[in-house]
């Protein structure tokens, strides 16, 4: 078997896992790419039978326009059932409070997802998160046990021995779990390549207006428009990563095919995150402290 060949056998063992072990499981589907190769990896797993779980996306509302009209019409073109709560209506009901109407949303996804999760009683997610992605995603098992508040204790967590799972919870528990936990930005590429895996057109070099801020590239949209003073420069650039337009940026490249983005990322030094995402550069915003109160 080749490098791909076991990371995709080890990924579609935890997806039946998950399938035999859990009575109402959730994959988490907002279009980027590691979401997209999960949902792959799920359809394989399970053809040709349907895919035994319903996608889940907790919308910020200030999100890429090209990634959420692939999510749709991946979604359309797989007949699958998708369920959207956004941060927005978390908002209007009083369970989310910004600081200020351009506040980043990403942090608040947390409040939403708990809720859904209690409403469509899910028992587990299953998320595209990896190990390679930041220092706190490298302490997650692949089934992340989570309390009945919906919290991750490190601490508290369930021995993998032998690659044996255990998916079992009580009511208002469930585990999340992460079956390319594994796998690395190049991997993830080279699989969409041998899979031939569609994905938003973003993550290919194209031309935009953005404007340099403490060595990131922040795009010039709507929700974050250029101050007076800012210099607005329009470069070939791509993202490396997706999430809400405040703090995703992208950085500078000429690829605009997966061949070529499969060299880019063979030869950059910076993690994904490290490069491209602004709130994890604030400590009040750590992806640990996140994910402690209940993040992905």
């Amino acid at each position: 078997m080749s490098h791909l060949d076991e990371l995709e056998s080890e990924a579609i063992y935890i997806l039946r896992e998950v399938a035999a072990e859990c009575n109402n499981p959730a994959l988490l589907f907002s279009g980027g790419k590691d979401s997209a190769v999960v949902l792959h990896l799920g359809l394989k797993a399970f053809f040709p039978e349907c895919l035994p779980f319903t996608l889940l996306h907790i919308d910020t509302e200030h999100n890429y326009p090209e990634v959420i009209d692939f999510r749709d019409s991946t979604v359309k073109d797989n007949n699958l059932n998708l369920v959207v709560r956004s941060v927005g209506d978390s908002i209007k009901q009083g369970r989310v409070h910004l600081k200020h109407e351009g506040e980043p949303r990403n942090k608040y996804q947390t409040i939403t997802l708990l809720d859904a999760i209690s409403e469509h009683n899910f028992d587990a997610c299953i998320g595209g998160a990896r190990r390679d992605e930041e220092k706190a995603r490298a302490k997650e098992r692949i089934f992340s046990f989570r309390d009945e508040f919906g919290q991750w204790n490190p601490k508290n967590q369930r021995p993998e021995i032998w690659n044996l799972y255990n998916a079992k919870v009580f009511d208002g528990e469930n585990v999340r779990v992460f079956p390319i936990s594994n796998w690395t930005e190049l991997d993830v590429w080279e699989y969409v390549q041998r899979e031939r895996i569609n994905l938003p057109s973003i993550y290919f070099a194209h031309e935009r207006e953005v404007v340099i801020k403490n060595n990131f590239l922040v795009p010039v949209t709507p929700i974050t428009p250029a101050k007076e003073s800012d210099q607005i420069k329009r470069m070939s650039v791509r993202f490396r990563t997706v999430g809400d337009i405040t703090c995703t940026a992208p950085v500078e490249s000429r690829a605009k095919n997966v061949e070529e983005v499969i060299l880019e990322t063979a030869q950059t030094k910076i993690t994904e995150r490290g490069a491209t995402r602004l709130d994890d550069q604030l400590s009040e915003a750590s992806m640990e402290i996140r994910k402690k109160e209940g993040y992905f």
